[in-house]
């Protein structure tokens, strides 16, 4: 597409149904339009007091060290992984999709000793299997992801936490696919660091990080700044921690920046500030218990829908998630040439795969501002005309008939 450079930013309007982002809620881009403030204005400041609480609520979680990391979901893993994993810790891994071998990644560039628990895509762990790997090889850390988009699957997290401290483990969640579309139960399941985004579930935009810290994680992670810069290593065995690499990431200075202390680390990026505070606001109004069966029902009408156009659903309907849809693409048809049709034609994006499964299967997310009846409904036509259009013998009007029985 050619277009004179630099004029006013216009873009197409998209509905995004894919795996995220997606539309952000109205109220969060108005919210995002107020004026700045400097960082440590009591106003700036009552701003960020009142966003660690809302989400305390968000997270189901108690812990006083619930704030944000200025950056997209990916930053909050990073500092998450940076403040927990000192080099040469052994450090076992979950990795059931594409978001776990990303843990993996960064993981291996802090230096830790990496241990891994593979399964297929699709699959996920018992505690049973989690435990085995864990006494098997004695981790300082473990991570993983609770609801990985690249497989729709959602791994059961419950009394997670409880058998890591049973072996003196530091325990690690992304929850970036899940916050405020499915429970995020922390302090029930007891994991010591959760960190998720606002670009999904949240109905907000990428560029902020919630991130929850345990009062266990957090004194290990405060203990790991008392150090002299250069002078510890990581065969050290008297007890002493190695000081966290990364600046930017080092959740200890961070979190000095939104206790009481006020200590400058970074400025806060405030429209972002006033995004991620309008979207646990958003959240909390509807309630969270509401949240969910919300998304619970749009993912119902959408496979029903789905199912109705004789597609094939991936995954384990035991573990799906219910907020992001893994379809299997038929036989002999053109999967690219499918969503471009949806995106060029009717405005609608749907995603597409990694990994073992690209090329294989789309994904469909009902998330946040767009898990709601009509936009359910405006996707299953879409891919109905799309499919006819690419030779799928498509029942006409079977999808939207189908979904619309699902609600009330």
């Amino acid at each position: 597409m050619s277009r004179p450079p630099f004029l006013q930013i216009d873009p197409p309007q998209r509905l995004l149904m894919g795996p995220g982002p997606i539309n952000a809620h109205p109220r969060v881009l108005r919210a995002m339009s107020a004026d700045m403030l400097g960082q440590f204005d009591p106003e700036m400041t009552f701003y960020m007091n009142e966003t660690m609480a809302l989400y305390r609520q968000v997270f189901m979680t108690e812990n006083r060290w619930t704030f944000l990391v200025d950056g997209t979901a990916r930053a909050g893993i990073e500092a998450a992984l940076a403040s927990l994993i000192e080099p040469g810790a052994l450090t076992l891994i979950l990795r059931t999709g594409r978001f776990g071998l990303l843990l993996s990644e960064i993981a291996e560039r802090l230096g830790a000793d990496i241990r891994v628990l593979d399964l297929p895509w699709g699959e996920t762990a018992t505690p049973d299997q989690i435990e085995e790997a864990i006494k098997q090889h004695r981790p300082r850390v473990f991570a993983c992801i609770h609801g990985d988009t690249s497989t729709t699957m959602a791994q059961p997290l419950d009394g997670i936490g409880e058998l890591c401290r049973r072996y003196d483990v530091l325990s690690y969640a992304d929850v970036t696919a899940t916050l405020g579309g499915m429970p995020v139960r922390t302090d029930q399941w007891g994991i010591d660091v959760i960190s998720g985004g606002l670009q999904k579930c949240m109905g907000g935009p990428p560029g902020s990080a919630p991130i929850t810290i345990s009062d266990r994680a957090a004194d290990f992670i405060m203990s790991r700044r008392h150090v002299e810069a250069g002078i510890r290593s990581s065969s050290q065995t008297d007890g002493s921690r190695i000081r966290i690499a990364s600046n930017y990431f080092d959740l200890a200075m961070i979190m000095d920046y939104w206790s009481e202390k006020r200590l400058n680390h970074h400025t806060e990026a405030t429209s972002m500030l006033y995004a991620a505070r309008e979207a646990a606001c958003i959240v909390l109004e509807e309630g969270l218990e509401n949240r969910f069966a919300r998304h619970t029902q749009a993912s119902t009408a959408l496979i029903a829908g789905l199912r109705a156009m004789n597609l094939e659903i991936f995954g384990q309907d035991a573990h799906r998630m219910t907020n992001v849809t893994g379809l299997w693409i038929p036989e002999n048809i053109n999967g690219e040439a499918v969503r471009t049709r949806m995106r060029e034609d009717f405005g609608i994006e749907i995603g597409t795969a990694f990994g073992p499964l690209a090329g294989r299967i789309w994904r469909i997310g009902t998330m946040g501002y767009n898990a709601v009846k009509h936009k359910v409904l405006l996707t299953l036509g879409a891919l109905e005309a799309a499919l006819a259009a690419e030779g799928y013998p498509v029942p006409r009007g079977a999808a939207v008939d189908a979904a619309l029985a699902c609600w009330p």
